[in-house]
Protein backbone atom coordinates (compact mmCIF):
# COMPACT_ATOMS: atom_id res chain seq x y z
CA UNK A 1 0.00 0.00 0.00
CA UNK A 2 1.59 3.26 -1.14
CA UNK A 3 0.64 6.09 1.22
CA UNK A 4 2.67 9.08 0.04
CA UNK A 5 3.11 10.78 -3.31
CA UNK A 6 3.57 14.11 -5.06
CA UNK A 7 0.94 15.33 -7.52
CA UNK A 8 2.83 17.24 -10.18
CA UNK A 9 0.06 18.01 -12.67
CA UNK A 10 -2.41 20.83 -12.14
CA UNK A 11 -2.71 21.98 -8.49
CA UNK A 12 0.74 20.69 -7.39
CA UNK A 13 0.65 19.19 -3.92
CA UNK A 14 1.75 16.35 -1.72
CA UNK A 15 -0.80 13.67 -0.87
CA UNK A 16 -0.90 11.22 2.03
CA UNK A 17 -3.21 8.25 2.53
CA UNK A 18 -3.61 7.83 6.28
CA UNK A 19 -5.44 5.16 8.26
CA UNK A 20 -8.30 5.78 10.66
CA UNK A 21 -10.90 3.84 12.59
CA UNK A 22 -12.94 3.30 9.42
CA UNK A 23 -15.89 4.86 7.66
CA UNK A 24 -18.88 5.05 10.00
CA UNK A 25 -21.33 5.21 7.09
CA UNK A 26 -20.17 2.19 5.07
CA UNK A 27 -23.34 2.01 2.94
CA UNK A 28 -22.06 3.32 -0.40
CA UNK A 29 -22.90 0.54 -2.86
CA UNK A 30 -19.78 1.09 -4.98
CA UNK A 31 -17.13 1.48 -2.28
CA UNK A 32 -14.86 -1.04 -0.57
CA UNK A 33 -12.18 1.42 0.59
CA UNK A 34 -13.53 1.18 4.15
CA UNK A 35 -11.54 -2.04 4.59
CA UNK A 36 -8.39 0.07 5.12
CA UNK A 37 -9.02 0.67 8.82
CA UNK A 38 -7.87 -0.25 12.30
CA UNK A 39 -9.56 0.15 15.68
CA UNK A 40 -6.20 0.53 17.46
CA UNK A 41 -5.51 4.28 17.66
CA UNK A 42 -1.90 3.74 18.75
CA UNK A 43 -1.23 1.52 15.74
CA UNK A 44 -2.88 4.05 13.45
CA UNK A 45 -0.82 6.89 14.88
CA UNK A 46 2.39 4.89 14.49
CA UNK A 47 1.61 4.26 10.81
CA UNK A 48 0.38 7.77 10.12
CA UNK A 49 3.38 9.41 11.75
CA UNK A 50 5.69 7.44 9.45
CA UNK A 51 3.71 8.57 6.39
CA UNK A 52 3.54 12.19 7.53
CA UNK A 53 7.27 12.10 8.19
CA UNK A 54 7.78 12.01 4.41
CA UNK A 55 6.05 15.37 3.89
CA UNK A 56 8.47 18.05 2.71
CA UNK A 57 6.20 21.07 2.32
CA UNK A 58 7.79 21.91 -1.03
CA UNK A 59 4.49 22.94 -2.64
CA UNK A 60 2.94 24.55 0.43
CA UNK A 61 -0.09 22.33 -0.23
CA UNK A 62 -1.01 18.97 1.35
CA UNK A 63 -3.93 16.66 0.62
CA UNK A 64 -4.82 14.29 3.46
CA UNK A 65 -7.10 11.37 2.65
CA UNK A 66 -8.14 8.24 4.48
CA UNK A 67 -10.63 5.49 3.77
CA UNK A 68 -13.48 7.45 5.28
CA UNK A 69 -13.65 10.96 6.68
CA UNK A 70 -11.07 13.16 8.36
CA UNK A 71 -13.17 12.92 11.52
CA UNK A 72 -12.29 9.22 11.74
CA UNK A 73 -8.60 9.94 12.20
CA UNK A 74 -7.33 9.78 15.79
CA UNK A 75 -6.72 13.08 17.60
CA UNK A 76 -2.93 12.62 17.76
CA UNK A 77 -2.75 12.15 14.00
CA UNK A 78 -4.76 15.33 13.42
CA UNK A 79 -2.52 17.21 15.82
CA UNK A 80 0.53 15.90 13.97
CA UNK A 81 -0.89 17.04 10.62
CA UNK A 82 -1.29 20.52 12.08
CA UNK A 83 2.19 20.50 13.61
CA UNK A 84 3.93 19.32 10.44
CA UNK A 85 2.06 21.84 8.29
CA UNK A 86 3.19 24.62 10.61
CA UNK A 87 6.79 23.39 10.65
CA UNK A 88 6.92 22.91 6.87
CA UNK A 89 5.14 26.20 6.19
CA UNK A 90 2.30 24.50 4.37
CA UNK A 91 -0.50 26.98 3.83
CA UNK A 92 -3.24 24.82 2.24
CA UNK A 93 -4.63 21.54 3.58
CA UNK A 94 -7.27 19.38 1.87
CA UNK A 95 -9.41 17.00 3.94
CA UNK A 96 -12.28 14.70 2.92
CA UNK A 97 -15.54 14.21 4.75
CA UNK A 98 -18.86 12.45 4.32
CA UNK A 99 -21.87 14.74 4.24
CA UNK A 100 -23.11 13.37 7.57
CA UNK A 101 -20.27 15.23 9.33
CA UNK A 102 -21.14 18.60 7.75
CA UNK A 103 -22.09 20.22 11.06
CA UNK A 104 -18.63 19.46 12.48
CA UNK A 105 -16.76 21.20 9.67
CA UNK A 106 -16.98 24.76 11.08
CA UNK A 107 -15.21 23.61 14.26
CA UNK A 108 -12.55 21.86 12.19
CA UNK A 109 -11.99 25.03 10.20
CA UNK A 110 -11.53 26.89 13.48
CA UNK A 111 -9.05 24.30 14.74
CA UNK A 112 -7.06 24.67 11.51
CA UNK A 113 -7.57 28.42 11.23
CA UNK A 114 -3.89 29.17 10.51
CA UNK A 115 -4.35 27.35 7.19
CA UNK A 116 -6.54 27.52 4.08
CA UNK A 117 -8.65 24.45 4.74
CA UNK A 118 -10.27 22.86 1.69
CA UNK A 119 -12.97 20.30 2.46
CA UNK A 120 -13.76 17.70 -0.20
CA UNK A 121 -17.13 15.94 -0.40
CA UNK A 122 -17.71 12.52 -1.93
CA UNK A 123 -20.77 13.63 -3.87
CA UNK A 124 -20.46 11.30 -6.90
CA UNK A 125 -23.40 12.91 -8.78
CA UNK A 126 -26.00 15.66 -8.47
CA UNK A 127 -28.65 13.23 -9.76
CA UNK A 128 -30.48 12.62 -6.48
CA UNK A 129 -32.32 9.47 -7.59
CA UNK A 130 -29.18 7.82 -8.96
CA UNK A 131 -27.04 8.97 -6.05
CA UNK A 132 -29.36 7.74 -3.33
CA UNK A 133 -31.16 4.76 -4.87
CA UNK A 134 -28.27 3.27 -6.86
CA UNK A 135 -25.10 4.49 -5.18
CA UNK A 136 -26.66 4.70 -1.66
CA UNK A 137 -24.59 7.80 -0.83
CA UNK A 138 -26.56 9.08 2.14
CA UNK A 139 -26.85 12.70 1.04
CA UNK A 140 -30.55 13.55 1.43
CA UNK A 141 -30.27 17.14 0.18
CA UNK A 142 -31.14 17.89 -3.47
CA UNK A 143 -30.26 21.58 -3.69
CA UNK A 144 -26.71 21.96 -5.06
CA UNK A 145 -26.13 25.21 -3.21
CA UNK A 146 -27.04 23.63 0.12
CA UNK A 147 -24.98 20.50 -0.57
CA UNK A 148 -21.88 22.60 -1.21
CA UNK A 149 -22.42 24.93 1.74
CA UNK A 150 -19.68 23.46 3.96
CA UNK A 151 -17.48 22.07 1.18
CA UNK A 152 -14.93 23.54 -1.24
CA UNK A 153 -14.27 20.55 -3.50
CA UNK A 154 -16.14 17.44 -4.64
CA UNK A 155 -15.56 13.96 -6.00
CA UNK A 156 -17.67 12.79 -8.93
CA UNK A 157 -18.00 9.15 -10.01
CA UNK A 158 -18.60 8.20 -13.65
CA UNK A 159 -18.72 4.98 -15.64
CA UNK A 160 -21.74 3.18 -14.19
CA UNK A 161 -24.79 1.79 -16.01
CA UNK A 162 -27.58 4.37 -15.96
CA UNK A 163 -25.27 7.33 -16.50
CA UNK A 164 -25.16 9.09 -19.87
CA UNK A 165 -23.02 11.62 -21.68
CA UNK A 166 -25.63 14.24 -20.80
CA UNK A 167 -25.78 13.34 -17.11
CA UNK A 168 -21.98 13.43 -16.80
CA UNK A 169 -21.80 16.79 -18.58
CA UNK A 170 -24.47 18.14 -16.25
CA UNK A 171 -22.60 16.92 -13.17
CA UNK A 172 -19.40 18.65 -14.26
CA UNK A 173 -21.21 21.89 -15.11
CA UNK A 174 -22.99 21.94 -11.75
CA UNK A 175 -19.81 20.97 -9.95
CA UNK A 176 -17.83 23.81 -11.46
CA UNK A 177 -20.63 26.21 -10.53
CA UNK A 178 -20.77 25.19 -6.87
CA UNK A 179 -17.26 23.98 -5.97
CA UNK A 180 -13.74 25.37 -6.38
CA UNK A 181 -12.36 22.07 -7.68
CA UNK A 182 -13.60 18.67 -8.84
CA UNK A 183 -12.07 15.22 -8.90
CA UNK A 184 -13.67 12.98 -11.52
CA UNK A 185 -13.20 9.29 -10.78
CA UNK A 186 -13.91 6.56 -13.32
CA UNK A 187 -15.48 3.48 -11.75
CA UNK A 188 -12.98 0.63 -11.45
CA UNK A 189 -13.71 -3.03 -10.79
CA UNK A 190 -13.67 -3.83 -7.07
CA UNK A 191 -15.29 -6.25 -4.62
CA UNK A 192 -18.73 -4.58 -4.68
CA UNK A 193 -21.64 -5.54 -6.92
CA UNK A 194 -21.41 -2.21 -8.78
CA UNK A 195 -19.54 -2.78 -12.03
CA UNK A 196 -17.91 -0.39 -14.48
CA UNK A 197 -19.92 0.04 -17.68
CA UNK A 198 -17.72 0.06 -20.77
CA UNK A 199 -20.22 1.99 -22.88
CA UNK A 200 -20.55 4.80 -20.35
CA UNK A 201 -16.78 4.95 -19.92
CA UNK A 202 -16.34 5.12 -23.71
CA UNK A 203 -18.78 8.04 -23.87
CA UNK A 204 -16.76 9.82 -21.21
CA UNK A 205 -13.40 9.18 -22.88
CA UNK A 206 -14.60 10.16 -26.34
CA UNK A 207 -16.75 13.21 -25.62
CA UNK A 208 -15.99 14.56 -22.15
CA UNK A 209 -12.38 13.79 -21.29
CA UNK A 210 -10.92 15.81 -24.20
CA UNK A 211 -12.88 18.88 -23.08
CA UNK A 212 -11.72 18.83 -19.47
CA UNK A 213 -8.38 16.98 -19.37
CA UNK A 214 -6.45 20.27 -19.25
CA UNK A 215 -8.88 22.14 -16.99
CA UNK A 216 -6.89 23.31 -13.97
CA UNK A 217 -9.94 22.93 -11.73
CA UNK A 218 -10.55 19.26 -12.53
CA UNK A 219 -8.51 16.19 -11.64
CA UNK A 220 -9.47 13.11 -13.66
CA UNK A 221 -8.59 9.67 -12.33
CA UNK A 222 -9.02 6.93 -14.92
CA UNK A 223 -7.56 4.45 -12.43
CA UNK A 224 -8.23 4.87 -8.72
CA UNK A 225 -4.48 4.87 -8.04
CA UNK A 226 -3.69 7.71 -10.47
CA UNK A 227 -2.79 9.98 -7.55
CA UNK A 228 -0.05 7.48 -6.73
CA UNK A 229 -1.50 6.24 -3.43
CA UNK A 230 -3.52 3.14 -2.58
CA UNK A 231 -3.30 -0.25 -4.23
Amino acid sequence: MERYNKILEKNEREIVLLRGSGCVYRKCAFCDYHTDKCSDQEANYALNSQVLGRVTGEFGDLEVINSGSVFELDPRTLALVRQICLEKEISTIHFESHYLYRDRIPALRQEFSPFRLKMKLGLETFDWDFRENVLKKGIPEQDAALISRHFDEANLLFGIKGQTRESMERDIALGLSHFERLCVNIMCRNTTSVRPDDQVISQFLEHIYPKYKDDERIDILIQNTDFGVGD
